[in-house]
């Protein structure tokens, strides 16, 4: 008995130090280590600090911009949000070291090395491994966050439901969508010009056309999982900032009971949506797609043939999850700034309802029109380099890669400051705070000194698989809104553009609107 006592004692010893020793590898030894290694290639950064890296200091710096109001017609908004890179990249130079917590991140801000990283095909560069409240959020097995083979299968088995073919298909129900929310404008402003929050209109307004497009269900149905995606998406700013503690999210905390209940919100709308997408089979009367030609059909679908890559109902779960948040919450801001920005330019709004009216009439646009309308979509992509939804890239290592003349190691982050790039003066011109959608007259490739400076949707291989999806529906709702309506901001409206998840106007957006014919 003795002896086996001993050799349990043993085994617990030799545990405890063997998670003692990991813990001063990943705590100490490592950020040491590494901050040498880097520091010989002649990179450095703020120090590092045991457990919390460098969050204390970027929560304070991003604490310090929520503060800030900035001139309205000035869009030099990097301070904002990303404070910490404005702040280390004077300090340390383009390319820095940093620590977000024990996780060491290399910024990356050559438009070339960016190509590199994103461009590659091998999975040396992967998506990191993210918060379990992000995933519960956009779906620990939707395509977003998903690696390797499983990404293949998921991008392949939904690429056909995002096909050019079914999104000219698409338009109407955007049209619908859209005029439906223009006649209450029109009823609101009957009698003066009326104030519109436009960011929360065009949330609803997105959240309804995803829902339409994409499940085939109506906003009313989905309401509660996208009110559930908008508090969690809250929470998680909130903390984004402070240290995770891996195996933390399984403890009965305040906050982990709210992402709990928040995903269970999240979870059973969309439960219900495919459940009954399920029993809606026997009545459909194609072979085709029985199970419907949307989103959620070819999914289900995915799930249900004998042939080619499945999915299953989790996965499927996580895709509605990903496409609800995804395929609202950035078209929504993309709509919100480019109404900010031509309600400052108000001659460029003048410019675009000559070419909409020439091009459309008063009419619902098809796809052929939204073609022609060349100076909208240059609108649109200087609406996306000035305020681009999304605001940074991260992705990880997999194994020791060259980048450049810089050694990464295996399991190192690098993070790509997309509203930096967008705005470096050596690529973009002087003029690369100021508003110019003339600089893409020639196309994306040449607007500026690198073909692939601009990456509103990425590029490579990971690109956003939505991004048709994104401009087709923007220029849809922009179109009708040109048709209609004249704007300017109201006296109300505070510039603070700011990073929760995606780029926001963290006052709203107040806008005057007018009803042309009044």
């Amino acid at each position: 008995m003795g002896y086996l006592i001993g050799a349990a004692l043993a085994t617990l010893v030799a545990l405890i130090i063997s998670k003692l020793w990991k813990i001063f590898m990943v705590v100490l030894w490592r950020p040491y280590a590494l901050t040498r290694y880097f520091r010989k290639q002649g990179i450095t950064g703020p120090p590092y600090s045991i457990v919390e890296g460098s969050l204390p200091e970027i929560k304070r710096m991003m604490k310090d911009a929520r503060g800030k109001v900035m001139d309205t017609h000035s869009h030099d908004i990097l301070p904002m949000v990303l404070p910490h890179y404005h702040t280390w990249s004077s300090l340390y130079g383009e390319t820095f070291l940093y620590w977000y917590g024990t996780q060491p991140r290399v910024c990356i801000s050559d438009p070339e090395l960016v190509k590199q990283i994103l461009s590659n095909k091998f999975g040396f560069f992967q998506k990191q491994k993210t918060r379990p409240s992000v995933e519960t959020l956009i779906g620990k097995e939707g395509m977003v966050l998903l690696n390797g083979l499983e990404w293949v299968k998921h991008r392949r088995i939904l690429n056909p439901a995002l096909s050019m073919d079914k999104l000219k298909i698409m338009i109407k129900r955007i049209a619908a969508c859209t005029i439906s929310l223009l006649d209450e404008w029109e009823r609101q402003a009957s009698d003066s010009p009326k104030k519109i929050q436009m960011n929360e209109e065009f949330q609803g307004l997105t959240s309804d056309i995803i829902a339409h497009t994409a499940f085939g269900s109506s906003f009313v149905q989905g309401r509660e999982t996208f009110n559930a995606q908008k508090e969690l998406q809250k929470l998680i700013v909130a903390t984004s900032a402070d240290v995770f503690i891996p195996g933390s999210q399984y403890l009965p905390t305040p906050t982990n009971l709210k992402i709990w209940k928040l995903g269970r919100k999240i979870k059973k709308p969309l439960k219900q949506i495919i459940e009954s997408r399920l029993h809606s089979k026997s009545t459909r009367d194609t072979t085709d797609w029985p199970y419907g030609d949307d989103l959620l059909g070819v999914m289900i679908e995915a799930a249900k043939t004998n042939t080619g890559p499945k999915l299953n109902m989790n996965e499927i779960m996580d895709e509605c999850k990903t496409f609800f948040f995804a395929g609202h919450e950035t078209t929504s801001n993309l709509l919100t700034w480019t109404v900010f920005l031509l309600s400052l330019y108000s001659e460029w709004q003048e410019k675009l309802r000559e070419e909409v009216l020439q091009n459309c009439g008063m009419g619902i646009p098809d796809a052929d029109m939204l073609s022609k309308l060349k100076l909208l979509n240059m609108v649109l992509l200087e609406t996306l380099r000035l305020y681009c939804p999304i605001v940074l890239l991260i992705r990880e290592t997999s194994k020791d890669m060259k980048l450049g003349n810089l050694m990464i190691p295996k399991d190192t982050c690098v993070t790509i400051p997309i509203t930096k790039i967008h705005r470096i003066k050596e690529y973009w011109g002087e003029d690369a705070n100021e508003f110019n959608p003339l600089r893409f007259i020639n196309g994306v490739s040449k607007a500026a000194k690198h073909p692939n400076a601009l990456l509103g949707f990425s590029i490579g291989p990971r690109a956003c698989i939505g991004q048709n999806f994104a401009m087709l529906e923007a220029k849809t709702v922009m179109t009708l809104i040109i048709q209609r309506f004249s704007w300017f901001p109201s006296s109300d409206y505070k510039h603070a553009p700011a990073n929760n998840l995606t780029m926001q106007p963290q006052y709203g957006l107040p806008i005057i609107v007018k009803p042309l014919d009044v």
